[in-house]
């Protein structure tokens, strides 16, 4: 996967672009519908891919001039509808270089929207000015009905984010993934077109038109912001140009650089520094899985073949301010994410691809869904599911004991290592510890509830691992035959 500069989108996003209605492009817009949009993307598939040039003074716009531009806030579109549409525009930058078109949908009818110099209050010099008219768009974001924050954006390549309740944005999602895990092949299509439909007074759907070099896509989000969060009701049909390797459904791509287990020399004051802590799977019999994020040595895919499972998702588990002491950027508000098909996927594989990383700046996390059928140009590939951005610290199953936290450390002898894993909400007076290791050996195996802490099961593992590569752990709470926890997959040395 390639390395995402959080700080470049950072500022990118935090710059938003003012547009009255009277810019609205004047014409009385052409016929549009969610079939014309499928045939647009399926004819453009046939065509040769041709990449959008990149603005010439795009390059120019960098940091400082993003925030020295000052847009009039009274320019915002739907600005003067009650409820949460408002929508403010991104201007071209140097991280956001290739303009995209959007227009406004109304009655069936699409509308263009026209990109003016004078929507910006620049002081002299500034690069956003020196644009020129019809520069073009780089995204767009959907305002809150106070004007103090933003529910929804989409900005660059085909990433989109969501914040969490708490009005802290973290993760970010993609329309598809394309070769991430393979190296040197990772391709990055993009939304060229928008168009945007106010669809309540909290909810936009948004389609829009992806290109790529070896796939083209028609995109509908029919977006809502609630009180437990953002949700979107995604529709896609995709339209392979040429084979592909791998190709990821419900793509979601995170940072994490360390926890309280994954402390090393160099790293920060704080505590803890991540957006997700943990990837969660609900396959389709029922079993919750979770996977606890490492930054590893070295790139890493982790591999969970399932037939049409029930959904999965990026979590920030851990919502205790005192385990992070980040009074800026607030990790601990940082959404989880978690996707759900609509309709059966068949066989596949959730795969969570890592790459290192030594600061909070760069993505290295994704997790999607990859198809076991073959992806073939001719081919039409259909997909439709949910995306929660939420706080949920379990949605793969409330039902079950859950991994609240984990350590490791030295086990009783040198060469040892010892894995600690806290289950919350443990109801059973003795559970048993069902524990597997492989590339390595299980040498103790305790357990025990933790004085003074409600339901809290304390499990510990003391393993003598193989060789110098990575050994892999797996355990889990039971009853007898009947789960009762999670089932954990934990990567020792990865």
């Amino acid at each position: 996967m390639t390395m995402i500069d959080r700080r470049a989108m950072i500022a990118a996003s935090s710059a938003a672009l003012l547009l009255p209605r009277p810019l609205m492009a004047q014409s009385k817009g052409e016929a549009f519908s969610w079939d014309a949009l499928v045939a647009m993307a399926q004819r453009l598939a046939r065509a040769p891919f041709q990449e959008t040039p990149l603005h010439p003074g795009a390059a120019k716009v960098d940091y400082d001039a993003l925030h020295q531009a000052r847009f009039r806030e009274e320019r915002t579109l739907w600005g003067d509808l009650p409820g949460h549409t408002g929508i403010r525009f991104f201007p071209l930058s140097a991280n956001a270089a290739q303009p995209v078109s959007i227009a406004i949908v109304e009655n069936g009818r699409a509308t263009p929207l026209r990109y003016d110099p004078s929507m910006f209050d620049t002081p002299p010099g500034n690069a956003v000015a020196a644009l020129g008219p019809d520069a073009g768009f780089a995204g767009f974001r959907i305002m809150n009905a106070a004007r103090d924050g933003d529910w929804l954006s989409f900005l660059g390549a085909s990433y989109f984010r969501a914040p969490s309740p708490q009005k802290q944005f973290g993760l970010s999602a993609r329309a598809v993934a394309i070769n991430t895990s393979i190296a040197g092949k990772e391709e990055f299509p993009r939304f060229t077109h928008f168009w945007l439909e106010r669809t309540g007074a909290d909810s936009v759907t948004v389609h829009a038109l992806l290109d790529g070099a070896s796939i083209t896509g028609a995109f509908r989000f029919v977006s809502q912001l609630g009180p437990q969060g953002v949700r979107q009701d995604v529709t896609a049909a995709l339209f392979p140009r040429r084979p592909i390797e791998e190709l990821g459904l419900m793509p979601m791509t995170s940072m994490f650089w360390y926890d309280q287990a994954n402390r090393t020399q160099g790293t920060d004051w704080r505590p803890e520094i991540h957006d997700s802590d943990m990837l969660a799977i609900a396959s389709a019999n029922g079993t919750a899985h979770c996977r606890p994020l490492t930054n590893p040595a070295a790139p890493r895919v982790d591999v969970f073949a399932e037939r049409d499972p029930a959904g999965f998702g990026l979590l920030q588990r851990d919502r205790d301010f005192s385990h992070y002491q980040d009074d800026g950027v607030f990790y601990d508000r940082r959404p989880s994410l978690w996707a759900t098909p609509s309709k059966r996927l068949g066989p596949g594989e959730v795969r969570l691809y890592a790459f290192p990383t030594d600061s909070e700046y760069t993505d290295n996390i994704a997790a999607y869904w990859t198809p076991s059928a073959s992806v073939r140009p001719g081919r039409r590939i259909d997909a439709s599911y949910r995306l929660d951005w939420s706080a949920a610290q379990r949605p793969a199953s409330a039902a079950t004991a859950w991994v609240k936290d984990v350590w490791r450390g030295r086990g009783d002898q040198a060469g040892q290592d010892r894995l600690v894993i806290d289950f919350a909400d443990v109801t059973e007076a003795k559970p048993e510890i069902w524990a597997d290791v492989a590339h390595g050996a299980l040498l103790k195996k305790a357990g025990y509830p933790v004085l003074g802490q409600r339901n809290l099961f304390r499990v510990v593992l003391d393993v003598a691992r193989q060789g110098g590569g990575t050994t892999d752990i797996r355990v889990q709470l039971r009853s007898g035959n009947r789960a009762i926890s999670e089932y954990v997959h934990y990567p020792l040395g990865a």
